[in-house]
């Protein structure tokens, strides 16, 4: 095998051996790649540096077998968002998702956009609500580069646009899990959602999270956690599998809630 240069985001690292790292690479050039990397758990290994969240520049070589790093160079960290359980939980959901995205085949555009979203995850750290709204927006941007894109435009029953009545408060939309949306409440639905919850899940297709003219995000979190859910079941019914980073990520948000809660209303 020839001697090759990745550049890349280390997604997970694991134990090989007694030694060794096994290192799940996103990169352009190749999706996701496992290497081995050699001594990387011995203490003063020149190869210690390879660690999930961190953008790598790797020499890759090897006779057969699975390759091996035989240098490596540290281009970017994402280390900050282990501070805070929230931002680790949604870095993780991203690479979970990436690792089944590009599995087999490179997604154009997925690592820089992976990027991107876990500088907006450490840009957003101080704010809970910020954090759970980016992992939402984020991960329906890796869905939708990946070919799992939620159909957010039209019923997906009778064919008829989704313009969401705002204003309408008895108006719903179901979620099918397998198919999409469809207008009113539908059997077999895995939930609904009203008006103005649809036109907030629509406007995260977009580059930027929606947010009111003050600057403010726009939707309280009890709504961010029901979006959080339409994300969830897609992932698991598409994917086939679910995404237990998210679900750790829905934890600490709910957990978090409940401990405001019980405050406000001890100091009332």
């Amino acid at each position: 095998m020839a001697e090759r240069t990745l550049v890349g985001l280390a997604l997970k690292v694991g134990p090989l051996g007694e030694h060794d790292r096994l290192l799940s690479l996103l990169s352009d050039a190749e999706g996701v790649t496992r290497v081995a990397v050699p001594g990387a758990r011995r203490p003063k290994s020149s190869l210690a540096a390879a660690a999930p969240l961190t953008l790598l520049e790797l020499q890759v070589g090897g006779r057969s077998g699975l390759a091996r790093v035989r240098q490596l160079r540290v281009l970017h960290s994402h280390a900050g968002l282990g501070r805070q359980l929230e931002t680790l939980s949604a870095a993780q959901a991203f690479c979970d998702l990436c690792l089944q995205l590009a599995g087999e085949d490179p997604v154009e555009g997925l690592l820089a956009t992976l990027q991107l979203h876990l500088e907006r995850l450490d840009q957003r750290s101080d704010c809970l609500d910020e954090v759970l709204a980016s992992s939402v927006q984020g991960a329906i941007h890796l869905l939708t580069l990946g070919g799992y894109s939620l159909p957010l435009q039209s019923c997906c029953l009778s064919g008829a646009p989704l313009e969401p009545p705002i204003g309408m408060w008895e108006w719903r939309c179901s979620l099918l899990p397998m198919d999409g949306f469809a207008i009113d409440r539908q059997p077999g639905a895995a939930m609904s959602l009203n008006p103005s919850e649809l036109a907030l899940l629509q406007r995260l297709t977009r580059a930027d999270l929606p947010r009111r003219r003050d600057g403010q995000l726009m939707g309280p979190r009890s709504v961010w956690l029901r979006l959080l859910g339409v994300v969830e079941i897609w992932i698991r019914t598409h994917l086939q599998r679910g995404n237990p980073a998210l679900a750790m990520l829905r934890e600490c948000v709910t957990a978090t809630k409940v401990s405001q809660h019980g405050a406000d209303a001890g100091n009332s």
